[in-house]
């Protein structure tokens, strides 16, 4: 897939960046760029492979990394909620802002 300057000018149009012909050219030239590299990704046989958890994995077990999902804090809430503006059964009010 390669993009057109038409398409450059379309992208930044919906953007609202303004592009001098020498960014646009730019533009051109990088996204062209990157989608060739997508096109090489996409060509590359994978169907043998199973997907990686995390990259990691491919070093070292994955699991050995992690720690457990312990509490390591006391529960503050009241203490903290002290100083807001307004708190309904332990959760901070703010004002609407989208209608």
């Amino acid at each position: 897939m390669a993009l057109t300057p038409q398409d450059i000018e379309r992208i930044a149009h919906l953007a609202r960046l303004a592009l001098s012909p020498a960014e646009a050219e730019r533009m051109h030239t990088q996204l062209n760029g990157f989608f060739a590299i997508v096109e090489q990704m996409r060509a590359v046989d994978t169907s043998g492979l199973t997907p990686l958890p995390h990259p990691v994995a491919t070093v070292q077990p994955v699991a050995l990394r992690l720690r457990d999902d312990v509490v390591s804090e006391p529960n503050q809430r009241e203490r903290n909620q002290r100083s807001a503006p307004a708190v309904e059964r332990g959760l901070y009010l703010v004002p609407k802002v989208i209608e």
